[in-house]
């Protein structure tokens, strides 16, 4: 069942009371990106919920079109077509060229992991990552997603919704962090995200991973709203350190960036 047959050969009824194929196909990539890793049709079919013969059907159509690659073992991974599109839309997006600039010259001047950040609905994703020069590592790699309430970026990156928009978005997407500390609470939370984007500043401890740290500055466009940001991640201990002072720098980098796409003068 090729995916534009899946799409095509339904009556507008049934597409409203069915997933479609488009749909399930991005089902299984967010799956993949998810896990990070290769996966049988099986579990993809189980966690998306889908019966195996159609997600089978739809991965024998995507690997046949370099959009999923199937290795000997049988286990499905995202294809090379994918990359060639990633890379032509990374070509032409000004942002993350600027923003990525920026990120190895923060790296460079405060010897510590530096990402940049942004939204994909519920979630914040790394969109480009530097590593710093000693052996803390990091465990989010580029395209990893986490939940919005677990990390300092993702309060950002919706603190310029509405309270209303806030409040849906934390009800239905809010989790338990590994460590339990990531709050939870949906009003909460959405007051953390208006103050810290007030504040141009969001900096978390051990809310999603044990003994690490997150100092995030948001870059806004120029109606104010924060389109991805840019972040510091350091041993819990390092939060306060002064020398390199992490704040005054990872602030600094984000007003540079919003200067140079012509957001702020």
């Amino acid at each position: 069942m090729a995916i534009s047959k899946a799409v095509d050969d339904v009556e507008p009824a049934a597409r409203r009371s069915r997933t479609s194929g488009i749909d399930r196909a991005l089902q299984i990539f967010d799956y993949l990106q998810g896990v990070q890793q290769a996966a049988t049709a099986y579990e993809i079919a189980r966690a998306v919920g889908a019966p195996l013969s159609t997600v089978y059907a739809i991965i024998d159509d995507l690997v046949a079109k370099d959009l999923l690659n199937r290795d000997s073992n049988g286990l499905i991974w995202l294809g090379p077509r994918l990359y060639h599109y990633g890379l032509t839309y990374a070509r032409n997006l000004d942002l993350l060229t600027v923003a990525t600039h920026e990120m190895h010259e923060l790296a460079r001047a405060s010897g510590e992991t530096v990402q940049v950040c942004g939204r994909d609905q519920d979630n914040m994703v790394v969109l480009a990552m530097e590593e710093g020069n000693d052996q803390f590592q990091v465990t989010s790699r580029v395209g990893t997603r986490s939940p919005l309430n677990w990390t300092a970026s993702g309060r950002l990156l919706v603190g310029h919704l509405t309270e209303e928009e806030l409040l849906a978005i934390f009800q239905r997407s809010a989790r338990t962090s590994p460590t339990g500390r990531a709050e939870v609470d949906p009003r909460k939370l959405a007051h953390s995200a208006h103050e810290a984007l007030e504040q141009g500043l969001s900096i978390q401890a051990g809310e999603s991973d044990f003994s690490v740290a997150c100092i995030a500055a948001p870059i806004r466009d120029r109606a104010g709203a924060c389109r991805a940001t840019i972040s510091i991640v350091v041993p819990e201990s390092k939060v306060s350190q002064q020398d390199p002072n992490l704040i005054g720098l990872v602030r600094d980098s984000a007003r540079r960036i919003e200067s140079r796409l012509g957001w702020t003068s």
